[in-house]
């Protein structure tokens, strides 16, 4: 009896979590599975039949998709390194002894970029980069720059807003993992030497391999499905040059109405993400 109430306990704490988990995150999974293998387009649901592993090869086989992959990825590889040493020059700074009051507003004002919503920061930088009444180009001396007409700085917009929010959670997590490294050995390591990256690399940075996974991981996922932000600030222009997977998948799935379409590259991106998530795994974690 003993036995069978303390299950009931259990299932009564983590019951209601399991079942949120698989109305909000497996079911909509799993539909978009079953999507995937049908032609269903919302305009022709009469037509709406078992196609296999179709559209999965349309996906595959067509430029455009790859283009924005590309885009998407040339996005990662741009933003992420930046917000990763950023995020570690912020950890250092602020994981010096002293100044205890200031480091405290500052580690509290890390989180307004954080608490700020993708849609919010893209209306912020329509106002903030408008080309005759924009901040920023009065900053730059008045300067005539279009910023979301032009591809290139386009997407140098989108870079430097998703740095500014991301920052600081990469150093919040850092600096979370040094202070797990223990005072005295850190003291000591000061001791035999004064370079600061030797005691980065020999002493701290085991400690922050765990953040900096957890960072690699979740920074590309969001970095991946970026939406929000860059619908509200180009709407994937101008063109296509800021038309990341996301919003191709979009476009494809509520302006051309082909469900079955989409939900295949939502999945192909999907398996993406997973894979690259077990190479940041097995690369950092080689050594532990």
């Amino acid at each position: 009896m003993r036995g069978k109430a303390s299950r009931k306990t259990i299932f009564g704490f983590v019951g209601p979590a399991v079942i949120a988990l698989a109305v909000i995150g497996i079911a909509p999974l799993l539909y978009a599975a079953w999507t995937s293998l049908h032609f269903f387009n919302l305009t022709r649901l009469r037509q709406l039949r078992f196609v296999g592993l179709e559209n999965y090869g349309t996906v595959l086989t067509d430029p455009v998709f790859w283009q924005a992959m590309g885009r998407t990825f040339f996005l990662l590889v741009t933003s992420l390194p930046l917000q990763i040493a950023l995020g570690l020059g912020i950890a250092l700074v602020l994981h010096q002894p002293g100044l205890s009051l200031v480091k405290t507003l500052c580690r509290l004002s890390l989180v307004l970029p954080m608490a700020t919503t993708y849609a919010v920061v893209g209306l912020l930088g329509q106002v903030m980069f408008n080309q005759r009444f924009g901040v920023v180009n009065q900053l730059m001396g008045g300067a005539d720059i279009n910023w979301i007409g032009d591809p290139t700085n386009a997407f140098i917009m989108i870079v430097f807003w998703d740095v500014w929010q991301w920052t600081p959670f990469v150093a919040l997590v850092l600096l979370a993992g040094l202070s797990m490294v223990p005072g005295e050995i850190e003291e000591a390591a000061k001791l035999e030497t004064k370079k600061w990256f030797t005691i980065l690399r020999y002493v701290q940075l085991p400690f922050l391999i765990p953040g900096l996974v957890a960072v690699l991981i979740l920074r590309t996922a969001d970095t991946l499905k970026l939406f929000d932000m860059v619908f509200t600030l180009t709407r994937g222009g101008p063109g296509a040059s800021t038309e990341f997977i996301s919003l191709m998948i979009q476009r494809v799935g509520f302006r051309a109405f082909d469900q079955g379409l989409a939900s295949a590259q939502a999945i192909i991106l999907l398996i993406i993400t997973i894979i690259l998530a077990q190479i940041y795994i097995r690369v950092f974690y080689k050594e532990v």
